[in-house]
């Protein structure tokens, strides 16, 4: 993604940004990626495995984060997702059309059901506790429908709109995007760009408490979303699918490291209290 507007900044300075936090507090911050679960063949091993596309973990290390990946089992409490500085909501299959009440289409894929809840959980969690979010493709889908927004199940059945995904299901089309100003994905990217798609569903209704940060240029489909306060922000498009440009995954890195700083200062004052008790109690009792 390079982008059209001059004054946007570089991955380069955005992932400069979050070094000095993190050589501060001696860690970088933790990243959750959701996984999902599949058949996989590995030497003589065929097995149910979990999945996720390396480019998610190799973007995010790159941007200056560590990665935990996080398998559909059980859902996290909010206390356990409080422990998370960051999450990426990764891409995938469609999301189940009951969760925006409607019936399932012809070109819908079989829902995944427990990949669904897993996630849904997630991210309501990660809003309750003020764990920033990155979400991608299906991630921003999922984001929409948990807000109470809807989706077009299958664009080339909904007119005006032209192709968001490649002829061949292991490419990727083109698609050229202009941002809305003074949103956080037009702080990270400038005005425009070009980004690789492969979504053959979109937004539809808008969920609450959303504001679109991001259209194609060619047919208006909405393609980036988020918090008004930035604290979320989320895409249609596959930015782990360049990994010459990070500035959006710089710009989770840095939302997430400056919770990490947070939480990290907390701590110190809360031990530095609990150390200085027990000497302040003697004091006082002599």
């Amino acid at each position: 993604m390079a982008s059209n507007d001059s004054e946007a900044p570089s991955h380069e300075d955005l992932e400069t940004s979050t070094r000095p936090v993190a050589e501060a507090s001696g860690r970088r911050p933790l990243i959750g990626l959701p996984t999902y679960y599949g058949r996989g063949q590995f030497g003589v091993w065929d097995r149910d495995s979990a999945f996720l596309p390396s480019v998610y973990v190799t973007a995010v290390t790159r941007a200056g984060g560590r990665v935990v990946l996080l398998p559909p089992e059980d859902p996290w409490t909010a206390a356990e997702v409080a422990e998370l500085d960051g999450i990426v909501l990764t891409g995938g299959d469609d999301v189940d059309p009951a969760l925006y009440g409607a019936e399932l289409g012809p070109k819908t894929q079989t829902p995944n059901t427990r990949r669904d809840a897993f996630e849904t959980s997630l991210y309501r969690h990660a809003r309750i506790t003020g764990v920033p979010v990155f979400a991608i493709c299906r991630g921003a889908q999922i984001v929409n429908t948990v807000h109470g927004g809807t989706l077009h199940q299958h664009l080339p059945e909904v007119g005006g709109f032209g192709a968001h995904e490649a002829e061949k299901k292991d490419e990727f089309a083109e698609v050229a995007v202009t941002t809305a100003p003074d949103t956080a994905v037009s702080a990270l990217i400038g005005s425009g760009t070009t980004v690789r798609c492969h979504h053959h569903q979109a937004i539809d209704r808008l969920g609450g408490g959303l504001v679109v940060s991001a259209r194609s240029a060619e047919d208006g489909c909405i393609e980036a979303l988020e918090a008004p306060d930035g604290s979320m922000f989320a895409v249609q498009w596959h930015p782990e699918e360049t990994l010459d440009d990070l500035r959006l995954f710089a710009g989770i890195v840095e939302a997430a490291t400056r919770r990490a700083e947070s939480r990290h200062a907390t701590t110190t004052s809360a031990t530095t209290t609990t150390q200085h008790t027990p000497e302040t109690t003697m004091e006082a009792g002599r």
